[in-house]
């Protein structure tokens, strides 16, 4: 009988957050399987936990995850952490657990801290409703498009961001969104310095730039509010549906199929159809 892979939170810095379940979990099982075995040690110990620990991080070779994973198979349960923090959220999380579902091993959640929602908990912009980008390429065309994604966003975005390059992505993130939007950086959070500082982006791209950030660093910015522009799939509406038509298909179906295929709305299709 296979054994089982907890995927377990850890705190993000206060030992105080670890559940008594997610304690109970990382002093039961044989071994952990941890982002840094040399960090995650003193967390063990207050766990009092006994376990073995072996290696497993996102530049992990295959041999490395079937390690793992044979483990598993073989009977024994498996807890995985991370350094802090939700595992799966912007580490090698998911690509354990894929292969773990792969040979059928059951795989359960231990939920606890993720400084996604603590961060935006503590920003004071919109949270019904959030796209989480992790963090983004440090250059090129991919950071580009997801700049100007952040900024057409309806809704917050969360970003995470190494400290040395805080001021510079909100540099990027003033002129792809406007310097006036809101945001707020969040940082050390749970920790003895946590801070969150909140403004526009303008001005926390200055201040960070004058006082540069330190620790682990959560960035929020505020969401336009309203939906994106949909662009026009069909350059040539009226040329369009004349083919439709030339086809034999019928006017209502011809202003359906615009309507959709040009981003308008069914009753603006419609008159067009009806006009040629």
């Amino acid at each position: 009988m296979a054994g089982t892979l907890y995927v377990v939170a850890t705190p993000l810095g206060n030992l105080g957050d670890l559940s008594p379940r997610a304690a109970e979990t990382l002093a039961r099982v044989a071994t952990v399987a941890a982002e840094d075995t040399r960090h995650s040690k003193p967390l063990l110990q207050h766990a009092g936990s006994r376990a073995g620990l072996i290696s497993f991080h996102a530049h992990s070779t295959e041999t490395e995850l079937q390690r793992v994973v044979t483990l598993l198979a073989g009977g024994q349960d498996v807890a995985f952490i991370t350094d802090a923090g939700t595992p799966g959220i912007s580490d090698p999380g998911s690509r354990l657990v894929a292969a773990a579902r792969a040979r059928g091993i059951p795989v359960v959640t231990i939920p606890g801290p993720t400084a996604v929602a603590a961060a935006l908990a503590v920003a004071g912009l919109a949270a019904d409703r959030y796209l989480f980008l992790g963090f983004l390429p440090r250059k090129g065309g991919d950071r580009t498009r997801l700049l100007e994604t952040i900024a057409a966003s309806e809704w917050t975005v969360v970003l995470f961001e190494a400290p040395n390059r805080a001021a510079e992505l909100l540099a990027a993130l003033a002129v792809a969104c406007g310097g006036d939007r809101r945001g707020a950086v969040a940082r050390e959070l749970t920790k003895v310095f946590e801070e969150t500082r909140d403004g526009t982006l303008a001005e926390l791209a200055a201040y960070f730039t004058e006082a540069p950030a330190r620790g682990e660093v959560t960035i929020v910015v505020a969401g336009t509010g309203k939906p994106a522009p949909v662009e026009p799939s069909v350059p040539d509406p009226e040329a369009f549906a004349r083919g439709l038509l030339a086809e034999g298909h019928t006017r209502r179906d011809v202003a359906d199929r615009l309507a959709e295929a040009a981003g308008i709305s069914r009753k603006v299709a419609y008159k067009l159809v009806n006009e040629l």
